[in-house]
C-alpha cells in the first residue's frame, strides 16, 4: 500500500503541475458546454427564439392583408417584409431560412377554390435546403392563417360573389353527378346564411347610423383552430436546463481525452525507459498499473466535480441527488482509467495510439449523445448505442440533474460503467502481463 500511495501521489502532483493539461481538461469543456447549452435551450427561464421569415406581399386585397397580419401576429415568427428579388437573394445567401410569397389575387382565388377544388392558386415558398425543419414549421403556421382567412372570405356575409359563381357552375354539373348536387345544396344553404347575416348587419349599421354611433365590426365567420394547446414541460425534478446536458456531454468527452493522455503517458514512459526502471523497483506490475488506474480515476473524479460546480454556480444547473451524482462520477472515472490502461496495453507508439484512441473516443462520444441528445437519432441507432459506455454515462448524469432522479434511477448506468471498467481493466492487465513474460 505504501508503494501504491506513493505512485498515486506522484501522478497527482505531476498532473496538477501540468497547467496545459488542466486548461485542456477543465477550462475547455466548460467553454464548450456553455456554447452547446445555449444552443439547446439554455437555462430553465430561456425563451425559444422566433423564426425569421421573409414575406413578399403582392396581394393587396383584404384577404391578402389579413393573411400577412396573421403571420405578423404569430408569437413564433418574426416577419421581414421584402421584395421578391430580395427574398430570393437572402435565402440563397443563407441569411434567411424561409420566405413566403403571397401573389396578387391569391386571397380571392383561394376562396373560390375552397369548395370547388379547381384552379387552386400557388403560394411560392423559398427555403434554404439546410433548413427543411424550419420549412415544415412555417408551412404549418401558414396553413392556419390561410384557412382561417380564406374560409372567412368564402363563408362570411361578404362572400356572396364567390358563392353565386360556384352555384352557377355546380348547377350545370349537378345533373350527371350526385355529389355535385349535394355540394350545390350545401352552398344554397350557405348563401341563405350569408344573406341573413348581411341583412342583420345592414340593420345594425342603419340603427347605429341613426343613433350617431360607429358601425359595429363584422364578427369573424371563417374556420378557426378548434383547439388551443396548454404546453407543460414535465420532469420529476427541476425544469429542463440545456446546460445540464451539455456539461454532462462535454465532461464525458474531455475526461475521456484525459484517459487517452494517461495511456499515451505510459507509452512515452516505455519509450524513454522510465517504465522499465519502475518495474525494476521492488514493486509488482499489478501495483504500478493499480497506481496509474487509481490516480487517473481520482483526477477524472475531481475534474467532473469541478465542472459541475461551475455549472451550478454560473449556469444554475441543479443536482437532484448528490449520492447519485457521486456514484456516476466515480464509476465513470474508473471506466476512464481502465480505458487509458487499455490504450497503453495495445498501443504500439504514442503517436499512433493517440490518433486511433482519439478517433474511437469521438465516435463513442457522438453515439453516446454528448454532442446532440440521443433522442434525435434514428430508432435503430438509439438501440445500438446501448452497447456504448458513453451513452450510459450521459444518460446517468442527465438523470441526476434535470430529470430529478435519485440514486435508484442511476444504479443501472453505474453498474454498466463498472462492468466496462472491469472488462477494460482485465483485458489491459492480461496484455501487460503477457508482454512482460
Amino acid at each position: 500500500m505504501t508503494a501504491l500511495i506513493a505512485l498515486v501521489r506522484k501522478d497527482l502532483i505531476l498532473y496538477i503541475n501540468d497547467k496545459r493539461a488542466l486548461m485542456l481538461h477543465l477550462l475547455m469543456p466548460v467553454i464548450l458546454a456553455a456554447f452547446f447549452g445555449s444552443l439547446f435551450g439554455g437555462g430553465s427561464e430561456a425563451k425559444t427564439s422566433k423564426i425569421e421569415v421573409g414575406l413578399v406581399q403582392l396581394d393587396q386585397s383584404d384577404s391578402g392583408k389579413k393573411i400577412a397580419a396573421g403571420l405578423k401576429a404569430d408569437s413564433a415568427l418574426t416577419i421581414i417584409e421584402l421584395s421578391d428579388a430580395e427574398a430570393q437573394a437572402k435565402v440563397r445567401a443563407g441569411k434567411l431560412s424561409v420566405a413566403v410569397v403571397i401573389p396578387a389575387g391569391f386571397g380571392d382565388a383561394a376562396a373560390g377554390a375552397l369548395f370547388s377544388g379547381r384552379n387552386k392558386p400557388e403560394l411560392p415558398v423559398y427555403y434554404d435546403p439546410s433548413q427543411s425543419t424550419m420549412l415544415a414549421m412555417v408551412k404549418g403556421l401558414l396553413t392556419q392563417q390561410v384557412m382561417q382567412v380564406t374560409s372567412a372570405a368564402a363563408m362570411g356575409p361578404k362572400g356572396n360573389l364567390t358563392t353565386e359563381k360556384q352555384l352557377a357552375e355546380l348547377r350545370a354539373e349537378a345533373a350527371g353527378d350526385p355529389s355535385k348536387a349535394q355540394l350545390s345544396e350545401f352552398l344554397v344553404s350557405l348563401k341563405k346564411f350569408q344573406d341573413q347575416r348581411a341583412a342583420d348587419e345592414a340593420g345594425k349599421e342603419a340603427a347605429a347610423k341613426a343613433e350617431g354611433k360607429p358601425a359595429p365590426a363584422d364578427a369573424p365567420v371563417g374556420m378557426t383552430m378548434p383547439y388551443t394547446t396548454q404546453d407543460q414541460a414535465l420532469s420529476s425534478g427541476p425544469k429542463y436546463n440545456g446546460y445540464a446536458h451539455s456539461f454532462a456531454g462535454m465532461g464525458v468527452q474531455f475526461i475521456l481525452f484525459m484517459g487517452i493522455d494517461m495511456g499515451v503517458g505510459i507509452l512515452l514512459a516505455r519509450r524513454t525507459g522510465v517504465w522499465n526502471r519502475l518495474l525494476a523497483a521492488p514493486v509488482s506490475l499489478t501495483t504500478v498499473l493499480g497506481g496509474r488506474a487509481v490516480s487517473g480515476a481520482v483526477i477524472a473524479m475531481g475534474l467532473m466535480c469541478a465542472m459541475f460546480v461551475c455549472a451550478m454556480l454560473i449556469f444554475k444547473v441543479q443536482i437532484s441527488s448528490v449520492p447519485g451524482f457521486l456514484g456516476m462520477a466515480a464509476s465513470f472515472s474508473l471506466m476512464t482509467a481502465a480505458f487509458g490502461l487499455l490504450i497503453a496495453a495495445f498501443g504500439k507508439t504514442p503517436e499512433a495510439a493517440r490518433g486511433i484512441a482519439t478517433f474511437a473516443t469521438l465516435i463513442m462520444v457522438m453515439l453516446g449523445g454528448a454532442w446532440v441528445p440521443s433522442f434525435v437519432f434514428p430508432a435503430w441507432v438509439q438501440q445500438a448505442t446501448l452497447v456504448v459506455p458513453t451513452r450510459w454515462a450521459v444518460d446517468g448524469f442527465d438523470a441526476v440533474t434535470w430529470r430529478g432522479l435519485g440514486l435508484d434511477g442511476v444504479l443501472q448506468p453505474i453498474a454498466v460503467q463498472l462492468a466496462f471498467a472491469v472488462v477494460f481493466g482485465g483485458i489491459a492487465g492480461w496484455k501487460f502481463l503477457r508482454d512482460q513474460k
